[in-house]
C-alpha cells in the first residue's frame, strides 16, 4: 500500500484552524478548506511512485481491479475528502448522469471552453456526494415543506416577502417551490438587496432557528442564496452521523469539520451564496423540486466491526472503524481499491503508522490488515 501525501485547497471558504488542528500542525492564518485524497487531476494525491494518477495509469487492472475497470473504466470512480467549513459554501445543485452527459455534450458542441466560468459541465459524470461530520456540523439539505417555508419567512415581518408567501400556499407543491426559486433568483438584484437586508436583521433580532441565515446574510449581504436558503431544510449532524446528497437535491455546507466523499467529478450549479455564474434557466432543469427529510444516515454496524454509511449508488462506498484496543487486528483486503483515513487516535495499516489526517492507498487484492486505537474511514466502490 502507498502513503498517500494531499493537497489542502485553501478556498475562501475554509477555516484556518480545523484541518491543522486535525493533522496537529501549526495554522498559517490562511484559510484551509479541503485536503483532496484520491486521483482527481486536479490536485492527485502523491506517493513515492509518482502521483496516484500516474500509479493507476501505469496499470489500471493491478491497481484498481478487473471488476472495478469493467465497471467505472481505467479511473479512481470517486474522490475523499476532508472538509472544514468555516463560513458557508454556495448553495449548489448536482446533475443526475443523464442530465450530465447531456450538458456536457452541449458545451462540447457549442465550444465553450472547459475552463470559461460560464460553463456549467466540466465532465459528463453526474456527482453525488456523502459527508460525515466530525465535528458538529450544520448544513442545508432538500426543500422544506412549503407551508413551513412559508411559515418562516412570513415570521420575518418583511412586506416584500408577502408574494413569496402567498405563492408557496399555491398547489401543486413542486410548482409553489420552483415559482418562489425562480421569483428569487431573477429578481430586480438592487430590490432583492433590500429586501435580503432587511429579512438579515429580522434573524439577527429572532435569533434561534433565525440564527443560520444571519451568520449566512453576514457572509453574503444581499446575496438572493439568503432567501433560497430558508426555502430548505437547516440540519445538524453530530460527529458519526451523515447526509447522502442525490443528483438534483439543493444544497450547502455551513459549518464544521467532516469527511466527505464523492463521485470524481466538478459538476455543479450554483443557486447562490456566490460570486460566481448561476445559470438560473439550467439550474431549474436539474433542481428537483419536492420537499423532503434530510434523512440523517447513522452507519449500519456488522460482526467484523464495520460501520457503513448506507447509500444506493456503486461509485463509492464509505464506511468506519473504530478500533478500541491496540492488540486486535482486522483484515480489510478487498478485490477493490481502497483509501483508507485515520481520523482519530493512532493506527497501523500495514506498514504505515497512521494519525489523524493521514491516509493510504491499498490497490485492489493488496493484503490490509490494520490495527490500533483510533478511527479508520475506509473508502472503496461497489463492483
Amino acid at each position: 500500500m502507498d502513503r498517500l501525501d494531499n493537497t489542502i485547497r485553501p478556498y475562501a471558504w475554509g477555516s484556518p484552524t480545523a484541518i491543522p488542528h486535525l493533522l496537529g500542525t501549526e495554522p498559517t492564518g490562511e484559510p484551509q478548506a479541503e485536503m483532496w485524497m484520491g486521483a482527481h487531476p486536479g490536485a492527485p494525491s502523491r506517493t513515492d511512485r509518482g502521483t496516484l494518477v500516474e500509479v493507476i495509469d501505469a496499470d489500471p487492472e493491478k491497481e484498481l481491479g478487473p471488476a472495478a475497470v469493467a465497471k467505472f473504466g481505467p479511473r479512481l470512480p470517486f474522490l475523499l475528502k476532508i472538509l472544514a467549513a468555516g463560513a458557508p459554501l454556495s448553495l449548489q445543485v448536482h446533475p443526475d448522469l443523464e442530465q450530465a452527459k447531456e450538458g456536457y455534450a452541449d458545451e462540447e458542441r457549442r465550444g465553450i471552453p472547459v475552463d470559461a466560468p460560464h460553463r456549467n459541465y466540466k465532465d459528463a459524470n453526474h456527482k453525488p456526494e456523502l459527508i460525515c461530520a466530525l465535528t458538529e456540523f450544520d448544513g442545508l439539505c432538500g426543500f422544506r415543506d412549503p407551508l413551513a417555508a412559508a411559515g418562516l419567512l412570513d415570521d420575518l415581518g418583511v412586506d416584500s416577502l408577502k408574494p413569496y408567501v402567498d405563492l408557496l400556499h399555491a398547489h401543486p407543491e413542486d410548482a409553489a417551490l420552483r415559482e418562489v426559486l425562480t421569483a428569487i433568483l431573477t429578481a430586480d438584484p438592487e430590490e432583492m438587496s433590500r429586501t435580503v437586508a432587511e429579512a438579515a436583521a429580522a434573524c439577527t433580532r429572532l435569533g434561534g432557528a433565525y440564527a443560520p441565515y444571519a451568520d449566512i446574510a453576514h457572509h453574503y449581504p444581499g446575496d438572493p442564496g439568503v432567501l433560497a436558503a430558508m426555502l430548505l431544510n437547516h440540519v445538524r449532524l453530530q460527529p458519526g452521523e451523515a447526509l447522502y446528497l442525490g443528483a438534483g437535491v439543493p444544497h450547502a455546507y455551513l459549518n464544521g469539520l467532516g469527511v466527505e466523499i464523492m463521485a470524481n467529478s466538478d459538476n455543479v450549479l450554483r443557486c447562490g451564496l456566490t460570486p460566481k455564474h448561476v445559470d438560473v434557466p439550467e439550474l431549474l432543469r436539474i433542481v428537483r423540486f419536492r420537499p423532503s427529510d434530510p434523512g440523517v444516515l447513522r452507519p449500519e454496524a456488522s460482526p467484523d466491526g464495520e460501520e457503513l454509511y448506507e447509500t444506493p449508488i456503486d461509485e463509492f462506498r464509505l464506511s468506519r472503524y473504530v478500533l478500541p484496543e491496540a492488540g486486535s487486528a482486522h483484515d480489510l483486503t478487498r478485490a477493490t481499491p481502497q483509501i483508507l483515513l485515520c481520523t482519530a487516535g493512532s493506527v497501523r495499516a500495514g506498514e504505515h503508522d497512521l494519525t489523524p489526517g493521514r491516509s493510504v492507498f491499498v490497490p485492489a487484492g493488496e493484503k490490509a490488515e490494520v490495527s490500533g486505537t483510533g478511527t479508520l474511514f475506509r473508502a472503496t466502490v461497489v463492483a
